[in-house]
């Protein structure tokens, strides 16, 4: 049997001479929003057997797993409509008021955990269609959970673009009033709002007729600056999301950009030992929407990885 000695961040294996030196991203893991739905709903399924989440509550599969272990059952819009006299969790990317309408007429119980920066956003789009001042564009995920709920606000009276090339649905003779969805890139969206706004003076506009509004997730904003410290700062780095997450693709490209020995896994079982070599030195981190037992799981088998080599 090979001797295996484990010394603080560190393995060693006399046969293998395998040694990484490993650290989770402080940053990374669920974020406020999601930390909330999440206890609530496991608060909630302590008293009772069953919950009902609209949506996905994270999109991260392994979560979802694990809370549907203990009673959450994840329902759509149209599931909802057939229930009555029951509770259903909001998850944090918020819903249209349509959703809580439907709530009121089948006497159904809401636990809300819309998260309270996508509610400040909700309401600022709200107040700035009200005012009939100009059209409303979200820079977003088409289809997103967020952004529905944000087109909802405005009985679908907006704009939503995803990158440059979906400029053209805007209409330049108008004044524009541009969001974006909480947990986008800061760096894309300032180069969404700076074509737009070059856009208006070709045309022979006024950058007046243009309002920005900063509504990326002040928490998200800083795990893209600190994200990017992390990714230079090793050699190697094991990013963890589901594949349904936004703000894990745009992290994870993030890394990718500063550090070519980036790797995108869901579960374990996607990494790949020939992506390690003696002395690397790996970031492990993660989406929003990465729990932070997955981050420590992953940190576990890397420790192990002497082991599966021998």
């Amino acid at each position: 049997m090979v001797r295996q000695d484990f010394i603080g961040e560190v393995w060693t294996s006399n046969e293998i001479d395998m040694k990484l030196h490993i650290e989770i991203d402080p940053s990374s893991g669920f974020c406020n929003g999601v930390i909330g739905a999440v206890e609530k709903a496991e608060k909630k399924l302590k008293e009772c057997s069953k919950l009902y989440s609209l949506g996905a509550i994270v999109h991260n599969n392994s979560e979802l797993d694990r809370l549907n272990k203990i009673g959450l059952e994840v329902i759509d819009i149209e599931q909802m409509k057939q229930l009555h006299n029951t509770t259903v969790l909001i998850r944090a990317h918020g819903e249209p008021p349509t959703t809580y309408n439907v709530a009121k007429e089948n006497n159904i119980k809401l636990i809300d955990c819309t998260c309270p920066v996508v509610l400040k956003l909700q309401e600022r789009i709200r107040n700035t269609y009200n005012s009939h001042n100009g059209q409303i564009v979200i820079f977003g995920k088409i289809g997103h959970a967020e952004v529905n709920g944000l087109v909802g606000q405005v009985n679908g009276d907006a704009i939503v673009v995803d990158g440059l090339e979906s400029l053209d649905k805007i209409d330049y003779n108008r004044a524009i009033n541009i969001f974006s969805q909480t947990t986008k890139d800061p760096y894309e969206y300032e180069q969404i709002c700076s074509a737009i706004k070059e856009r208006v003076v070709q045309l022979g506009g006024n950058e007046s007729q243009i309002n920005i509004y900063n509504t990326i997730c002040r928490q998200v904003a800083q795990r893209h600056k600190n994200l990017v410290d992390f990714a230079k700062g090793h050699s190697v780095i094991v990013f963890i999301s589901g594949k349904e997450s936004s703000n894990g693709k745009v992290l994870y490209e993030l890394c990718k950009s500063v550090n070519d020995r980036s790797y995108h896994i869901q579960t374990i079982d996607q990494i790949e030992t020939s992506w390690f070599k003696d002395g690397d030195t790996v970031g492990i981190c993660g989406a929003t929407s990465t729990p932070k037992w997955q981050l420590e799981g992953v940190e576990k088998y890397l420790y192990s990885l002497s082991i599966l080599n021998c």
